[in-house]
């Protein structure tokens, strides 16, 4: 029993902390939508993107060719951007309906 709870203690120590990811809808310039579920995944344009958080504040998605990077506000509200081949760049606006 004592190998198990100790085995159990030592998996939730080392889960990575991810900052909490609320949900969004945002569209961005050419074509990018981005959508997170609260909580994770983040999608690209429909597909599930390869997250890396910098800090609790700012975390970064990377798929579908371009990067997106979501700022967390203490407000609760975000700030997305995204990077994109050739330079491309632009400030994300929330979903029409959001």
């Amino acid at each position: 029993m004592k190998p198990l709870l100790i085995a159990s203690l030592l998996l939730i120590a080392v889960q990575p902390a991810v900052a909490a990811i609320p949900m969004l809808n945002y569209d961005c310039p050419n074509d990018v939508q981005v959508h997170t579920d609260e909580g994770g995944p983040i999608y690209i344009n429909g597909k599930e993107a390869k997250i890396k958080q910098k800090n609790d504040k700012y975390i970064e998605a990377k798929g579908e060719g371009v990067t997106v990077s979501i700022s967390l506000n203490d407000d609760g509200s975000a700030t997305v951007s995204y990077t994109g081949p050739k330079g491309a760049n632009g400030i994300c606006q929330p979903a029409e309906g959001d």
